[in-house]
């Protein structure tokens, strides 16, 4: 695993030269989904502070075995509205939310405990009909409605690629998600994060200007 992350970090930091970018500016999300929370810990031993999970109940298993240490934890799954009360208490960062019921369940969880969560908005770029995410049309609304919401804090959006080969082919995904920031940011300049990039493509998503690259197989191996 060390030579995994290591050459992780060395890749991401290649990525941002070659973009004129500063690799501190980009958080490596390490996926932690369907493996151990020992898998979690060794990684942390490693140096990794922020972990992504995509169920909550696999979440909140790991979070009562890694009590001890200080992580950074991310809710990157599909959100089922009911399972929102598990993970609000337990995480820093939501990378998925699209849909209005998801917001106000978080902004109503999170005011329980008196926590600011921070959110993004996850957007479907590529447009296919099984992936979930809000049209990029929608993401206005869904901004102004979490302007008045004091335990969200809306940093920035999100979007997932399409499995592929050549990630060259989804580059035209990034460059479009940065591109659709960039024109909200005037009318919402707390807009300032791009999550974006996974295993198979993070390079060219930092290339395209990501800030949080979502990485699982790539540090902890295949998933059984």
């Amino acid at each position: 695993m060390r030579e995994r992350i290591e050459e992780v970090k060395k890749r991401i930091e290649e990525a941002a030269k070659r973009a004129g970018r500063n690799p501190e500016d980009i958080t490596l999300v390490a996926v932690s989904k369907n493996f151990p929370a020992e898998a979690v810990r060794q990684a942390y031993e490693l140096g990794l502070r922020s972990f992504g999970e995509n169920r909550a109940q696999e979440l909140r298993e790991k979070y009562e075995k890694l009590k001890d240490l200080d992580i950074t934890w991310h809710f990157i799954g599909r959100i089922q509205t009911n399972k929102i009360k598990y993970f609000v208490p337990i995480v820093d960062y939501v990378h998925s939310v699209w849909r209005e019921k998801e917001l106000l369940e978080i902004e109503k969880r999170a005011s329980n405990i008196d926590k600011v969560i921070k959110v993004f908005i996850e957007v479907n770029v590529s447009g296919e009909e099984t992936k979930a995410g809000v049209r990029p049309e929608h993401i206005r609304d869904l901004l102004m409605l979490a302007k008045d919401l004091k335990h969200i804090k809306v940093i920035g959006l999100m979007t997932m690629a399409p499995y592929v080969e050549d990630p060259e082919s989804v580059r035209w995904i990034f460059f479009k998600l940065r591109e659709i920031e960039e024109d909200l940011r005037e009318d919402f300049p707390e807009l300032t994060e791009l999550s974006m990039g996974m295993s198979n493509d993070f390079e060219v998503a930092i290339e395209e200007g990501a800030t949080f690259v979502r990485i699982g197989t790539a540090i902890f191996g295949k998933r059984e």
